[in-house]
């Protein structure tokens, strides 16, 4: 087609074969070249030119068989060897898997004429009989039966790998065990952040009501709120006017217990797209110095700063561990969001299930390890230190603070570690620490 021509959207309703056709290929990208889904997916449905409910399916989709990967494959596997399987094939039967045995308003004659058109396609008739033979087997058959308690059913129930559950039950301790797997594996509300020096969370509450939103306000972040059934956050006026954000109400609560006093000299390190310096700024801060090695991010983070209208944040693009790194000295408030496993995030992100391994814990708390030393010379005598990460591991938290704090005398915890959780803040899992250092 040349550039120069319009794509032509189809009129009315997509068939939801077409939406098939999208989630496999978003799972493509995602299972085989190692795209992030969230990336994937906004990408296909730009392309795609879906309607609404479609769209809806493709997310559902992709989430549901990424979040429920392995579930699904040991229903299949009790017809199939699946490590004979071609991926494509695979593929489609996963995602096919997943209507029959999780979902319960798609009809199974449509999941699985859709799985076998595909495998046809990608390897012709005899692949397209195996499909059919497997995914009629399973739907007469239904799914094994779970372990009837204790670590195998958390496993399998909610797809979670042996070793993050054991993660989970060094952080929070057996009682606590399922409520937490469960909670990760939930699929997370959008988390809001109201603008507050522009307007009250009461406001942004019926402003999102009158997109046609359900609403619930946050009993832990003050300005936060979780929002279902909005669609595309960017669409609603109030967001494009700067009313509010999009931020985990884990995330909001570093920028709470960091609490900048008025007019002071911030550095966010690892900014990324600047939740956390907008936040900041909110909250009272001066300044705030937004570092990243990332100049995408850090563009996409002075472009929220502007919507938002929250003036005072520099951009540096530098390698936090360089001495020389433009940076000032000294700041009234050092926040560190260290690089981590991320496996708090696993709601939004739960295709990490697939990639992590126990070996990443310890490659990460090495370099959070370094940029905790790095940051530490750059509080201000009397300062205030933050170190956050997404993740729950203890290795990443609590553990890495007692080493960094025996390292540095200089620093004393300033009240409790926080942690948020799914099953208990409506938040993704975060680990906090506000550190002080002396005035002498």
């Amino acid at each position: 087609m040349s550039s120069r021509c319009p794509a032509i959207r189809p009129r009315g309703p997509v068939p939801e074969r077409s939406a098939r056709d999208v989630a496999r290929r978003v799972l493509t990208r995602v299972e085989r070249g190692g795209a992030w889904a969230t990336l994937a997916l906004d990408a296909e449905l730009d392309r795609s030119g879906l309607e609404d409910r479609d769209r809806r399916l493709v997310a559902e989709l992709v989430y549901g068989v990424l979040r429920h990967r392995s579930r699904i494959d040991r229903a299949l596997a009790a017809h199939a060897d699946l490590r004979r399987t071609p991926p494509q094939v695979l593929l489609a039967l996963r995602l096919a898997a997943y209507q029959l045995l999780l979902l319960d308003r798609v009809p199974a004659h449509a999941a699985v004429d859709d799985a076998v058109s595909a495998a046809r396609a990608a390897g012709g008739a005899k692949l397209a009989g195996f499909t059919n033979a497997v995914l009629r087997k399973l739907a007469t058959a239904g799914e094994p039966p779970l372990p009837a308690a204790g670590r195998a059913r958390l496993e399998i129930e909610y797809s979670l790998p042996s070793w993050i559950l054991d993660e989970l039950a060094a952080a929070l301790g057996d009682a606590e065990l399922a409520a937490a797997a469960e909670g990760l594996s939930r699929p997370a509300a959008l988390s809001v952040r109201a603008n507050l020096r522009r307007v009250s969370r009461d406001e942004v509450l019926a402003m999102l009501e009158a997109d046609g939103a359900t609403v619930e306000t946050s009993d832990h972040a003050p300005a936060g709120l979780l929002v279902t059934g909005l669609g595309d956050p960017e669409a609603s006026p109030s967001f494009r006017s700067g009313m509010w954000t999009v931020q985990d109400i884990g995330a909001q609560l570093v920028g709470e217990q960091a609490a900048p006093g008025p007019g002071a000299r911030v550095l966010d390190g690892c900014a990324g797209v600047g939740g956390k310096s907008t936040h900041l700024i909110e909250l009272g801060a001066g300044a705030v110095d937004a570092a990243d090695t990332s100049a995408q991010k850090l563009a996409l983070c002075a472009a929220t700063a502007r919507r938002l209208g929250d003036n005072g944040i520099r951009t540096v693009a530098c390698d936090l561990l360089d001495p020389a790194a433009p940076l000032a000295d000294a700041y009234d408030l050092v926040v560190l969001d260290a690089p981590c496993t991320g496996l708090g995030v696993l709601r939004r992100h739960p295709e990490a299930k697939w990639r992590l391994r126990p070996e990443d814990v310890d490659r990460m708390a090495d370099l959070q390890a370094k940029l905790l030393d790095a940051m530490a010379a750059r509080v201000a005598p009397g300062g205030v230190f933050v170190y956050s990460v997404c993740t729950f591991t203890r290795r990443e938290g609590p553990e890495q603070i007692t080493s960094f704090l025996a390292r540095h005398p200089e620093l004393t915890l300033d009240g409790e570690l926080v942690t948020t959780w799914p099953h208990r803040h409506r938040a993704d899992a975060f680990f906090i620490a506000r550190m002080i250092r002396r005035s002498t």
